[in-house]
């Protein structure tokens, strides 16, 4: 008996993960991909940006150390700036995180290898419903398609990047000194990120946002705390301020808005979202519909219109998440391949944005609770009173928990934290699984830590009946 045939165009999280799933249920694989397995996750945008990110933590914790009495050797004590004992070279650490891409792209291509998927370096576009062709390497029939190209940076029609001083967020990694003015276009996560980042690590950063806040799209409680942040670490958050255009000048560089102002750097980041890599792959022909934007429409199994066609990743829209293209991809093999699957619940999704302090979330917002005429209650409560955040030196963030009014079940959490990415697992777990707000303050913390916060936020949310 054949084996089913599978194409996958795209290697990144998607793309690769839906290749172990399907080999492991005897599929016979084909996995394409053009600039490198892993995708732009892996070589351009999750790997690399939270490790630059992770860099300049290293930079905010030496800021605050005098805060707990370290001081450059042989200074007195208070009588010395730590940041201003440090320095950054850029260039050093952007070739340690490309470093740290292209070693997790070599073992991802080499696990597929040591599986039996076969690697097609190139571009695939599809011929038909049923095959893939692949310039250079040939054409590859298919009983089932996976698409899983994601996305690229957009840019502004009067501000092309070239590469050195108008920049993506796929090119801030060429640069080998730290910019004196960065002026980040787009205050959403991935501007946020690198507003955040090369404050600490040193620039001067202006923040060029079109909405009243920082992260329009979050929490507004979290997004406020982000922005006081921003502010009190010496940025400039321009709010409601659109941009026009960039040109370069020499080295500088300058952004004019929709006012007719201007601000003058030495580099523009553009983070003004991005947009799918669907175009002139052969996609409509196929019958594969798309949305105006250029996504792939998809349903929760990651079908597209197409009989035996699937879309994973960032060129669905469905969600700009490295876990949340795997799951699709997942969920889109064993579909295929006659395995139980659960549909995707998009609710269930715990992201972050890796600012300092991380915002993490879960389950429903607020906006959404009120949408649905759902009963709720909400209790939030500050990090400055927990004893850790106190040691640690934090003064930021908070745990807020949204659960039913009648049932007390978990709807959903926002943290905003150091290590807020890990500290929203026992919300995720217990929004998961139906738990209540009394299970979580019912259960053990160690004393003393973070999450001793968010058991007391739940603790704060019980009901006596008498």
């Amino acid at each position: 008996m054949q084996s089913t045939r599978v194409v996958i165009v795209g290697g990144g999280p998607g793309g690769y993960e839906a290749a172990l799933i399907a080999r492991r249920r005897g599929a016979e694989v084909t996995l394409v991909e053009r600039d490198g397995l892993g995708g732009s996750a892996v070589l351009t945008d999750v790997v690399p940006s939270k490790t630059l990110i992770a860099t300049a933590e290293s930079m905010t914790v030496i800021a605050r150390a005098s805060e707990l009495g370290i001081f450059p050797a042989g200074e007195a004590a208070g009588a010395a700036d730590a940041a201003a004992a440090v320095q950054v070279d850029l260039g050093v650490v952007n070739h340690r995180v490309l470093g740290l891409a292209t070693a997790q792209s070599v073992d991802i291509k080499a696990r597929l290898e040591r599986e039996g998927v076969r690697v097609v370096d190139g571009a695939g576009r599809l011929e038909g419903p049923q095959r893939v062709v692949v310039d250079g390497a040939g054409a590859f029939d298919a009983d089932v398609i996976l698409i899983a190209t994601g996305a690229a940076p957009r840019v502004l029609p009067a501000a092309q990047p070239d590469g050195e001083r108008i920049l993506t967020w796929t090119q801030l990694y060429r640069l080998t000194a730290l910019p004196e003015r960065l002026i980040v276009v787009g205050s959403g996560v991935t501007g946020a990120e690198f507003a955040g980042a090369y404050n600490a690590l040193g620039a001067e950063v202006v923040l060029i946002s079109s909405r009243d806040q920082v992260l329009p799209g979050e929490d507004p409680d979290a997004a406020a705390v982000i922005e006081e942040v921003f502010t009190a670490r010496g940025m400039t958050v321009m709010a409601r301020s659109r941009a026009e255009s960039a040109v370069r000048t020499g080295d500088r560089v300058e952004v004019t808005l929709a006012d007719g102002s201007t601000v003058r750097g030495s580099h523009v980041l553009l983070a003004v979202g991005s947009v799918p890599n669907t175009a002139g792959i052969g996609l409509e022909e196929a019958g594969v519909r798309l949305g105006p934007g250029g996504h792939v429409e998809v349903d929760r199994v990651s079908r597209t219109s197409a009989r035996g066609i699937y879309a994973a990743g960032d060129c669905t829209g469905v969600l700009p998440l490295a876990s949340v293209a795997a799951m699709q991809g997942r969920i889109a093999m064993a579909h295929a391949l006659g395995d139980a699957v659960s549909p995707l619940e998009t609710t269930e999704v715990a992201a972050t944005i890796f600012t300092s302090p991380e915002i993490a979330t879960v389950g429903y917002n607020e906006d959404q609770l009120k949408a649905v005429g759902t009963a709720y209650r909400v209790s939030m409560l500050p990090l400055r009173g927990n004893p850790r955040a106190k040691m640690m030196g934090l003064k930021y963030g908070f745990v807020k928990l949204y659960i039913h009014s009648v049932t007390g079940v978990i709807l959903g959490g926002v943290v905003v934290a150091h290590r807020a990415s890990e500290l929203i697992f026992p919300i995720t777990l217990a929004f998961a699984h139906r738990l209540t707000a009394d299970d979580i303050a019912d259960s053990f913390t160690v004393y003393p830590s973070l999450s001793g916060t968010v058991a007391e936020a739940a603790r704060m949310l019980h009901r006596h009946t008498p």
